[in-house]
C-alpha cells in the first residue's frame, strides 16, 4: 500500500513511519498478519482526546459570546463518528487503512466507525510525530471546516428537537412517533418507527432500539422537508 499518497494528500511526511502504520492498522487485520505489529486502538483513545483540545479551544475563541452548553453541543457534533468519517472519506483514508478481508466488505455504520476511528488514530499519529501545531494544522484543514455547516444547519441539535421546532414553528403542530414494525430475535430486535405530521406519514425508518429507530425517522423526516 502506498502510504506516501496518503501523506502527499494531508501535506505532513511522518518521520516515524511506524506511527502512521499502526494509525492505519484496524485490530481485525492483525487476525490475518499476525506479527504485522500493534492496531491503532490506543492512537484512537489519544486521538480522541487530541481532537477535543483542538476543537474547545478553537471553539471558545471563535464563539466568545456562547455559553458553555452551546459550546459543548457544537463540539458533539463536530468531532461525532459521523462527522469524522466524512472528514476520513474527504482525504481517501479509506484506501489506505489495514483491514481483514471480512471488515472490508462492511458498510453504513460500521465502515463509518472504522474511518472515524482512523481518523482519531491519524490525529494522533501527526500529534506524536509532528507535534501539536502540526495536528492543530491538519484538523484546522480537514475537519473544522465543517463546523460552519454545523451552525447553519444547526447539526447539533439532536434530530427529534430539531424536527419538533420546525414542525411547531413552520406547521402549528407536534411530530408523533409510531412503531411500524418490530423484528429478529428478542436479543437483537429491529424497530421500524414512522413520524408522522397529524394523520400523514411523513418519514420512516428503522434502528436497533425504539429511540435509534425514532431519531434515524427524524432525520429522514429532515431531508424531506
Amino acid at each position: 500500500m502506498n502510504l506516501e499518497a496518503l501523506e502527499k494528500r494531508i501535506s505532513i511526511i511522518f518521520k516515524n513511519r511506524d506511527l502512521l502504520k499502526e494509525a492505519l492498522t484496524h485490530r481485525s487485520y492483525l487476525n490475518e498478519n499476525p506479527n504485522w505489529g500493534r492496531h491503532n486502538e490506543r492512537m484512537e483513545f489519544l486521538g480522541d482526546a487530541v481532537l477535543e483540545l483542538i476543537t474547545t479551544e478553537y471553539l471558545y475563541q471563535k464563539y466568545p459570546q456562547a455559553a458553555e452548553g452551546e459550546l459543548t453541543a457544537f463540539r458533539a457534533a463536530l468531532i461525532n463518528y459521523q462527522m469524522l468519517a466524512q472528514a476520513a472519506q474527504e482525504i481517501d483514508l479509506e484506501k489506505y487503512i489495514f483491514l481483514s478481508k471480512g471488515e472490508a466488505k462492511d458498510t453504513g455504520k460500521a465502515r463509518e466507525s472504522i474511518l472515524a476511528n482512523a481518523f482519531e488514530a491519524l490525529t494522533a499519529g501527526i500529534y506524536l510525530d509532528q507535534g501539536y501545531k502540526a495536528v492543530q494544522n491538519f484538523v484546522g484543514k480537514f475537519l473544522l471546516p465543517h463546523l460552519d455547516e454545523i451552525v447553519e444547519k444547526q447539526l447539533y441539535k439532536d434530530a427529534k428537537s430539531l424536527l419538533q421546532e420546525i414542525a411547531q414553528e413552520k406547521l402549528k403542530l407536534t411530530p408523533a412517533y409510531k412503531v411500524l414494525e418490530e423484528s429478529g430475535p428478542e436479543h437483537q430486535k429491529t424497530f421500524k418507527v414512522g413520524v408522522y405530521f397529524g394523520e400523514n406519514l411523513i418519514a420512516q425508518s428503522s434502528g436497533s432500539s425504539k429511540q435509534e429507530a425514532e431519531i434515524n425517522a427524524a432525520s429522514q423526516a429532515l431531508s424531506l422537508i
